[in-house]
């Protein structure tokens, strides 16, 4: 009969081995931590003065820019609305005149200025050979993350065409289009004069009569720029005024040129503004 081997009884754990141990967890959380804190510093801090600096550059640009009121009855243009509808108001207001010179000679990209009531949106915006350069460049050309106001590259900066379409980033600080949040709300539209877009450029001050708002998932199906025909073009015009939370009861055509505001919203999703040319005066 065969013997049973003794049991080998595990001694316990040493008192030095378990702070050895609760040691080593420690220093792994803190080589784990420590560059995380300093990263999210270093970004908080850079949000800051990134941020200072952008609101300095606004206040600059809205001094040298001199806008003044333009009561030129200009050109009527566009699809003409039923006779009850703003759009007979609209043609009404007065433009906006903007004095470039002081601009251009800070930066040659300049190419017109906008402004949004309703909003902190009242700036000039740029325009260079791609869409990327003014998503991390501010108005001094100077790295900053806010970036600033840009038009399509594909766009004419003074001629406008069917779709003109301008950028800028969504900032907590609302600055850029961080503000452009407030078309969503029921008091902004409820003014109705916030939905008219007064533009200035070199060459033309105008009127853009707000048609759709919405938020989509990241598409381009919206900066199409280029179209083969006014039945594609009239096709782009139904989907996009279809897409808006509600009815702003303006009518579209293929005979119109359209504004499209553009920005982020939330991680995966845009904030567009469409908006129809019903008014335009030569400088």
């Amino acid at each position: 009969m065969k013997e049973k081997a003794p049991k080998v009884e595990s001694k316990p754990q040493g008192k030095k081995t378990i702070k050895l141990k609760k040691k080593t967890i420690i220093i792994l959380i803190l080589v784990i931590a420590i560059p995380v804190l300093i990263f999210s510093g270093y970004e908080i801090v850079t949000y800051f003065i990134d941020s200072a600096k952008t609101k300095t550059q606004i206040t600059n640009t809205q001094t040298q820019a001199k806008i003044k009121v333009d009561p030129t009855k200009g050109e009527v243009t566009g699809s003409e609305d039923a006779p009850d509808t703003p759009y007979w108001n609209f043609i009404k207001m007065d433009l906006i005149n903007v004095d470039f010179t002081e601009l251009k000679s800070q930066n040659s990209d300049v190419a017109g200025w906008v402004t949004l009531d309703g909003t902190n949106i009242n700036y000039p915006y740029v325009k260079t050979s791609d869409n990327d350069f003014y998503l991390t460049h501010d108005f001094n050309k100077a790295n900053n993350r806010a970036g600033w106001l840009f038009m399509d590259f594909r766009n004419d900066p003074t001629e406008f065409g069917r779709n003109n379409i301008i950028y800028a980033h969504n900032m907590k600080d609302r600055t850029m289009f961080g503000s452009l949040k407030n078309t969503l709300n029921k008091d902004w539209f409820n003014t109705e004069s916030n939905r008219v877009i007064k533009m200035s450029n070199e060459k033309y001050n105008t009127l853009w009569q707000i048609f759709s708002i919405y938020t989509i998932v990241t598409t381009n199906d919206y900066i199409q720029t280029n179209f083969q025909s006014d039945s594609e073009y009239q096709a782009f015009l139904d989907k996009i005024k279809k897409r808006s939370y509600t009815d702003f009861n303006t009518n579209v055509t293929a005979q119109d040129k359209i504004l499209t505001l553009s920005t982020c919203h939330g991680s995966n999703k845009k904030l567009v503004v469409h908006a129809k040319l019903i008014k335009i005066a030569t400088r």
